[in-house]
């Protein structure tokens, strides 16, 4: 007698919801505008970077044989008053201000981060000084402090100079740190960790800058473009990178004059930085809308 095992169907199992970080990383490569952002900066990072090793030309040496050549086969860019490379020096240039754009971004990001948890977190007397200095460094000309003060750190280079616009390119993001803070502190997870006896700083540390971090990485990327765009200025006027290295400021201070006669001169370094600002924001918008889970094009 051949026995039957009644096996009741095995019900389909429901397929598991992605994490936030492949959610986010969806909705980004969703949106046109922040994947041709993402490709442009990427683009135009390997330029800076590889672009030294594409031409035999330093971006420091003269050829007094060539001079103010326009662009060709042997100078792509052409040369400028003194027979130098343009090519060579605005990739050196663009090298130059991404890397002073990244590390202000990153240091001014880190701070405001830090100050602002710290001030909603702690609140009483340590939010009342946190703020007291914040309100007092948005009220000084930070434009004017930085060309004051900068040639006067002559002999400590350009990280120097990093640090001079990071010191100012933070307190607007704190406030707003702060008041998120505020919000999340009075939160369960927080109340519970507190209650257990975890240090404030752990807390703010494991608790509150996770819990705000979607803010900080879209803050950081358009600080990005500013700081690029604040070295930009400060070096055209001579307050910022130094001869005989080169930025993109430096390089639209020196071809401005000559540029309706001699355009390869301003217009390669003014291109380069109009493009790598524009997409910065491209990225931004396209980061806000996969952050924000409310934003009606976030959604693919």
């Amino acid at each position: 007698m051949t026995a039957v095992l009644d096996t009741a169907p095995a019900e389909p199992k429901s397929p598991a919801a992605p994490g936030r970080g492949r959610l986010v990383l969806t909705r980004l490569l969703a949106a046109r505008g922040a994947t041709a952002g993402a490709v442009i900066v990427l683009l135009l990072f390997l330029l800076a970077f590889a672009g030294p090793y594409l031409t035999p030309w330093d971006y420091a040496t003269p050829n007094y044989t060539a001079i103010r050549q326009p662009p060709s086969a042997e100078h792509w860019f052409g040369t400028n008053g003194i027979g130098q490379d343009v090519f060579a020096q605005t990739v050196r240039g663009l090298q130059k201000s991404l890397v002073i754009g990244l590390l202000v971004a990153l240091l001014s990001t880190l701070l405001a981060g830090l100050v602002g948890a710290c001030a909603g977190y702690f609140g009483g007397w340590a939010d009342r000084a946190l703020m007291f200095l914040v309100d007092l460094l948005l009220i000084f000309p930070s434009f004017l402090i930085i060309a004051i003060v900068s040639p006067k750190l002559k002999g400590a280079g350009w990280l120097a100079f990093v640090l001079l616009l990071a010191l100012f390119n933070w307190m607007i993001t704190a406030r707003v740190v702060r008041s998120m803070t505020l919000s999340l502190r009075e939160r369960e997870f927080v109340r519970a960790a507190r209650y257990m006896g975890v240090a404030p700083f752990r807390i703010i540390l494991r608790h509150i800058l996770p819990n705000v971090s979607s803010f900080l990485i879209i803050d950081a990327t358009v600080t990005v473009g500013g700081a690029v765009m604040s070295e930009t200025a400060l070096s055209y006027f001579g307050f910022g990178v130094r001869p005989p290295d080169v930025s993109l400021g430096t390089l639209l201070a020196a071809g401005t004059d000559q540029a309706p006669v001699f355009p390869w001169l301003f217009y390669f370094a003014a291109g380069l930085l109009v493009l790598f600002v524009l997409a910065i924001n491209l990225i931004g918008d396209g980061l806000r809308d996969a952050l924000d889970p409310t934003s009606d094009r976030s959604t693919p």
